[in-house]
């Protein structure tokens, strides 16, 4: 059962693609589409952080990884190197587990 999932998704993926590739290049040279296309991984991403920081199985939770995401945000605000946002992030959530 799980091979039949696998397979799926891969000729899923594989489709995708294809029709990724298959599309004229009449619209890819679109502005409106070039800026969707260069937004849609920053929203993507953004929307994935947001559901693992504020999510526990189908619950929202607001515990110390809330915090962690609040360093980051600041951390990236003052343009901190992204060691030091990873990093600040981390000892912020530890120590609110820690603590609590």
């Amino acid at each position: 059962m799980i091979w039949a999932a696998v397979l799926a998704g891969s000729i899923g993926c594989y489709l995708l693609k294809l029709a990724g590739l298959s599309v004229p290049p009449r619209i890819l040279e679109n502005k409106l589409v070039q800026r969707i296309a260069a937004a849609l991984p920053v929203a993507l991403l953004s929307a994935l952080i947001v559901i693992q920081t504020f999510t526990s199985g189908h619950r929202l939770t607001l515990d110390a990884r809330a915090a962690g995401l609040a360093v980051a945000v600041v951390a990236v605000a003052l343009r901190a190197p992204f060691l030091v946002v990873v990093g600040g992030a981390a000892v912020t959530a530890a120590l609110i587990r820690l603590i609590f």
